[in-house]
């Protein structure tokens, strides 16, 4: 596989491709991850277009195993973070199979 780009390397692309200053790009990138995380803690999801959506969801409480002793645990019920994609973004990575 590529190597994954970083973060200065997509601010590079994004300033490259829309005729910014760089320094404009990271502030914007900065601030749309900033408005992320709000909108994700206060309503429970944020959603980018096209791109899919962060949302917030509880987990039970659960039985688990330590794989070391093989001892059943009990993990307890947390709040975590999901993104789903969006059919469209899945679609273009990865076409759907023709009947």
């Amino acid at each position: 596989m590529a190597k994954v780009m970083t973060k200065s390397q997509v601010v590079a692309h994004l300033a490259a491709k829309a005729a910014l200053q760089k320094k404009v790009v990271a502030k914007l990138l900065e601030e749309l991850v900033a408005l992320a995380v709000k909108e994700a803690k206060n309503s429970g999801q944020f959603v980018i277009p096209g791109l899919g959506k962060a949302v917030k969801a509880n987990r039970k409480a659960r039985m688990g195993r330590n794989p070391q002793t093989g001892e059943a645990i009990k993990i307890p019920a947390k709040t975590v973070v999901k993104f789903r994609l969006s059919k469209a973004f899945k679609d273009a990575v990865v076409p759907p199979k023709k009947k």
